[in-house]
């Protein structure tokens, strides 16, 4: 049996994993549910896992799963176990669909053009010349183009994004609020970093405490992909 915060937590981590692919973090949870400290949010996600409705993923920043929801506690709302965006990590050189030419791993993946890094921390210039081509699994993509990019810095790794990852992008001109996108800055730089509409400007969030929410007039901010999946070797 859950309390009432503990059932709101839960169904508010479910909802941004469907929407997003990445789980809150401690301050998104705190604002949602009302909250003065952190430490409340630790206690709730403490009983959560404890209980079993919740698993915290080793070796990861702000990584969680859902591992069950409460039966009837949806308050009448459709609950779907199938992701609308659903981020990927392969993890180890040896999984089929990250290699660069193996015809057995070609046959189940899709070739996408790597395009230079982008930098998750200060921005950059990115998306230079093709490098090379990326072999991944044809599950991990949506419709449309997509291309990769190695991650440079570490402003995205509480959202699991880690210096040297390899992050898919799908192209598009527009995001919602939430989504990781690689944003054009003043037409020179690219950064990857999460976006905010606020009002009339646009904010790129970083999903580290030590860098600042930057803040850029619509006009000087254009978005060139979103984050489809991500790809990491050790």
């Amino acid at each position: 049996m859950l309390t009432p915060k503990q059932k709101e937590l839960l169904l508010y981590i479910h909802d941004r994993l469907q929407d997003t692919g990445v789980p809150p973090s401690y301050d998104e949870m705190k604002e949602a549910l009302d909250l003065r400290s952190k430490s409340g949010i630790h206690r709730l996600i403490t009983a959560l896992e404890e209980r079993g409705f919740i698993r915290r993923l080793p070796h990861r920043a702000r990584a969680l799963e859902i591992v069950k929801l409460p039966e009837g506690g949806n308050n009448g709302r459709r609950i779907s176990t199938q992701p609308r965006f659903s981020p990927a990590v392969i993890e180890g050189g040896g999984r089929k669909g990250f290699s660069d030419g193996d015809e057995e791993d070609s046959a189940y993946a899709v070739g996408i053009p790597v395009m230079g890094r982008i930098a998750a921390g200060v921005p950059r210039a990115a998306i230079e010349n093709r490098s090379h081509t990326l072999n991944v699994p044809s599950d991990f993509l949506t419709s449309g183009e997509h291309f990769a990019l190695e991650v440079k810095g570490d402003s995205m790794i509480e959202a699991g994004i880690h210096d040297g990852d390899t992050v898919v992008i799908r192209r598009t001109e527009t995001a919602s609020n939430g989504d990781i996108i690689v944003a054009l800055v003043d037409e020179e730089e690219a950064t990857l970093k999460r976006f905010r509409r606020k009002g009339q400007s646009i904010a790129l969030e970083a999903a580290n405490p030590a860098y600042e929410t930057r803040i850029f007039g619509p006009d000087r901010i254009r978005i060139q992909g979103k984050l489809v999946c991500l790809l990491r070797r050790y």
